[in-house]
């Protein structure tokens, strides 16, 4: 049976995960983990992609990504990420063959509370496994650089949604630290979850019924929203008034060739 393609939209952001090849370990001291961010940080500027948010996990990783006006630019990134953390385990170690499983899975994320809801479910993953108990202790996650406790953060990108919290650095990250702590329900972890693993939209009924409209003559988003039964998820998440899911809503007409 053919795979079902990838959705990737032009500057939305894209929740990806990636897994070591058999669930092996990736990531087992620390300068295995500071080089993959370092290439990170040097690769999103060559395929210009935005990075929002990050976990790096030791054996799976979290992106939240958003090409731009170039699609292709995300997959090229995660190619070249994954090549360069193959040869470098490989060249370590002595040995051949891949370190990552053969396809990361990825999962539109749209704007406003669901992709401050993504941001939370990423930068909690070490608290969620037990690592740590607040997410500020985790270093490997882009957590701290966004509330200011690292001093060479400033490379992540801010999404508008983010910028949105507050006129002021000082009270987004405190607001933005008030939202991550916060009691997260069960089911908003599962539906998060469930539709990175299956390639669904993570987003809004009228959300999926737009991109739906647009690409549908390449494949129908409700081949992935019969899986569960529904349009897309839904949830009811505490945020500040000045996030809205029309905070950052930009053009995906490049999908249908208009200008």
């Amino acid at each position: 049976m053919p795979r079902m393609g990838r959705i990737v939209l032009p500057n939305y952001p894209h929740h990806i995960v990636q897994r070591g090849h058999n669930r092996q370990v990736v990531f087992a001291v620390a300068e295995d983990y500071q080089r993959y961010l370092t290439d990170l940080r040097e690769l999103k500027d060559a395929f210009g992609v935005k990075v929002y948010a990050y976990c790096l996990m030791t054996n799976h990783v979290h992106l939240l990504l958003a090409p731009g006006e170039s699609v292709a630019g995300l997959g090229q990134l995660m190619k070249a990420l994954a090549a360069r953390a193959t040869r470098y385990r490989n060249r370590l170690e002595g040995r051949s063959g891949t370190l990552w499983e053969s396809r990361y899975k990825s999962s539109v994320v749209q704007s406003g509370s669901y992709l401050l809801a993504c941001c939370r479910y990423i930068e909690l993953n070490p608290v969620r496994a037990r690592m740590v108990a607040d997410a500020a202790d985790y270093p490997w996650s882009s957590y701290r650089a966004r509330v200011g406790d690292v001093p060479d953060g400033h490379w992540l990108d801010a999404d508008p949604c983010f910028v949105a919290l507050d006129n002021t650095t000082a009270e987004r990250c405190r607001q933005y630290g008030t939202f991550v702590r916060q009691a997260v329900p069960a089911d908003e972890i599962k539906l998060i979850r469930d539709v990175l693993q299956r390639g669904q939209l993570t987003g809004t009924s009228r959300f999926v019924d737009e991109v739906e409209r647009i690409v549908r003559g390449n494949f129908t988003l409700r081949n992935f929203a019969s899986l569960t039964g529904q349009a897309g998820p839904a949830w009811t998440i505490d945020i500040p008034k000045a996030v809205t899911d029309t905070t950052y809503n930009p053009e995906i007409k490049f999908l249908t060739g208009g200008k």
